[in-house]
């Protein structure tokens, strides 16, 4: 079962992607590095509620 999920930045808290994730695969909450265009930088993006 797969579900919508956003990605949210941990420096400026700006919701930046939007992805899928396995509910069952993965139970807890997703982290994962991406670029950060306000930052201009990568950094750590957690799954948002």
């Amino acid at each position: 079962m797969r579900i919508n999920i956003q990605l949210q930045c941990t420096e400026c808290k700006r919701k930046n992607y939007a992805t899928q994730k396995n509910k069952k695969n993965t139970t807890g909450r997703l982290e994962v590095q991406k670029y950060c265009p306000w930052d201009k930088k990568h950094t750590l993006h957690k799954e948002s509620k």
